[in-house]
């Protein structure tokens, strides 16, 4: 059988299984049997990709260990190199960055996302994570999970709102699988992913999240992801060291963020992908060289200082014989400036993977920075209880989300007992970080393009629409060398009050409305004599098809225009009514707020 007719023949058999399904199956029962197969598939997805890092990073590990450190200079390049080729050249399709292209998927995509992208974000970060690019797996695994969603939801026929259900369910089971945290999960799919919390979404993710973190018991064990015991309980007097902590959490989130803006701008001035790796490479091999502790995830690193050592900073580094309380000092801060540098240069330079465990590995430093400058200075404060708590503070300010901040790194550490002051840096932290920036890096870029959903319902339907769908094309055409004859008879036929008016390459050179010519309508002596060119005129608002939503009200409400016509690169496409506009509004409202 050959493709197009294998192709054929399983859409045919879709075909019958969705009548099938809808007169038999209920849309709510259908959707929790969905989300038991998609917290499976994520979680097969997330124990692959972390299997795939895990045997790359041991034979690099041996291969540094057996030769010379000097090979940390050019380990993170080859994978990037590695992942680079595979993108270009095996999957041929850009592998977008994992959150930020599920919240546009959502926004402006109708839920839809690549069938590509069930297997290039797994591959592409495996091999920039494993051979020691500075970022995480988590965003990857996000965006691999939503791809199972999103391709599960349109092949069986569900609609716009039910597909976004499935993406946050395929979202909550991937950080779920991947943390093994399926509470902080479900969290961040409402925070985050921004799902209305309703009834009709918490049974589906609940499922999801268990079914997701079952699959990784099953394949990874049941231990926790970071092996955290408290060793000292919360003390109420510290209160306020857990106040400056979150303060200073929230500067650094911010200084995270910037860093990694900055450096994405600068590299969005190079068009040449080759230039792009081989700069970004080589500055990352050199930050890695100098600063071992930054190659990679980090984890083993986060579980070091979560028991208050940090030996780590001098392992397969050329000065690891060196040591003292100054030097330890220096190497946190220096841990923590330039992980956010290395994060930035790992995706300039081309390397695919996410910021979420960057930002647990700077919070855990930044923690246990603060700790031991205090007990310096005279006090007495457990490195690991606010090493701990640093990594609260860190996801909250960097992500804006301070409940995800809460409920992660208490799930994934097993520290509940140190709940009050996870609370009290993860609020503080994400209050300091919104002072500098509104959105979060993962919003950022979707915010200053008009396309960022929010928990906002009106803003959110906004998003939703689709401006193409509403541009109305019943309108008679005029060119500017008609006679007032010819716009006579043309009025004769319309059943419209305003004609647009374009030349003959379809380029729009302005408009007539019916009440502006009816003074001259019936004087025949003037029929060949005035042209539609004499009674155009060029309309001060127009709409563009890349406007918002929200922007095409404001340009009615300014205009007191009942229709506007719209415009894509000078040409004319049609009229959009305030009527059409509104009443599509409405639709979406009213489905958007069903249970």
């Amino acid at each position: 059988m050959g493709r197009g007719k294998l192709s054929a023949y399983i859409k045919a058999k879709l075909e019958l299984f969705i009548k099938w399904r809808k007169k038999s199956v209920s849309d709510h029962s259908f959707i929790l049997i969905l989300s038991v197969f998609i917290g499976l598939s994520v979680g097969l997805a997330a124990v692959t990709i972390k299997n795939l890092v895990h045997v790359i990073q041991e034979y690099a590990a041996e291969f540094i260990a057996t030769h010379s450190i000097l090979y940390l200079l050019l380990f993170p390049s080859l994978g990037i190199f590695l992942t680079i080729v595979f993108i270009k050249f095996i999957n041929r399709r850009p592998v977008e960055h994992g959150i930020p292209s599920v919240l546009y998927s959502i926004s402006r995509n109708k839920g839809k996302i690549e069938r590509h992208n069930l297997f290039s974000s797994v591959i592409s970060s495996a091999l920039t994570v494993g051979f020691g690019g500075s970022v995480g797996l988590e965003g990857p695994t996000v965006a691999t999970g939503a791809a199972i969603g999103s391709n599960v939801g349109r092949s069986v026929g569900l609609t716009y709102k039910q597909i976004t259900l499935l993406l946050g369910c395929a979202c909550a089971g991937a950080m779920s699988a991947i943390f093994k945290a399926p509470v902080a999960a479900i969290v961040f799919a409402l925070e985050v992913i921004m799902l209305d919390l309703t009834m009709a979404a918490i049974v589906p993710l609940l499922i999801s999240s268990a079914t997701a973190a079952v699959t990784s018991y099953l394949f990874l064990g049941q231990n926790f992801l970071y092996n955290f015991a408290i060793k000292e309980p919360f003390i109420l007097s510290q209160i306020p060291f857990y106040i400056a902590l979150g303060i200073l959490t929230g500067l650094v989130s911010a200084y995270f963020t910037k860093s990694y803006l900055l450096i994405a701008k600068l590299f969005e001035k190079f068009n040449f992908i080759w230039f792009r790796f081989l700069l970004g490479g080589l500055i990352l091999g050199i930050i890695i060289f100098f600063i071992p502790a930054l190659y990679g995830e980090g984890y083993e690193a986060i579980n070091k200082s979560l028991e208050g050592n940090w030996n780590y900073l001098f392992e397969n580094a050329f000065y690891k014989d060196l040591h003292g309380p100054m030097l330890v000092f220096f190497l946190l801060i220096a841990v923590v400036l330039f992980k956010a540098i290395a994060v930035g240069f790992t995706f300039g330079a081309g390397g695919i993977g996410g910021v979420f465990a960057p930002s647990l590995f700077i919070g855990a430093n930044t923690g246990l920075f603060f700790a031991l400058a205090c007990n310096t200075l005279g006090f007495d404060l457990s490195t690991s209880n606010f090493a701990l708590t640093g990594m609260a503070g860190l996801i909250s300010g960097f992500i804006h989300a301070p409940l995800t901040g809460m409920f992660l790194i208490a799930e994934i550490t097993g520290g509940y007992e140190l709940f009050l002051p996870l609370m009290l840096v993860a609020t503080i932290s994400y209050a300091t970080a919104k002072i500098f920036f509104k959105n979060s890096v993962y919003t950022y870029q979707l915010a200053i393009q008009g396309h960022l959903m929010t928990h906002h319902k009106d803003k959110a339907v906004l998003m939703m629409l689709d401006i193409r769908d509403l541009i109305e094309t019943d309108f008679h055409v005029l060119y500017p060398d008609q006679s007032l004859r010819e716009l006579i008879r043309a009025v004769t036929k319309a059943h419209r009050n305003i004609f647009p008016v374009i030349d003959h390459e379809g380029m729009f050179r302005g408009m007539i409305k019916l009440d502006d010519i009816r003074h001259i309508m019936f004087n025949a002596e003037l029929y060949d004599n005035i042209y539609v060119r004499d009674v155009m005129f060029l309309p001060d608002h127009v709409i563009d098809p890349r406007d918002s939503v929200e922007e095409i009200a404001h340009k009615f409400h300014d205009s007191g225009h009942y229709n506007i016509a719209v415009i894509e690169q000078g040409k004319y496409l049609g009229f959009i009514s305030q009527a059409r506009l509104f009443s599509a509004y409405r639709r979406w409202l009213r489905d958007f707020s069903e249970e």
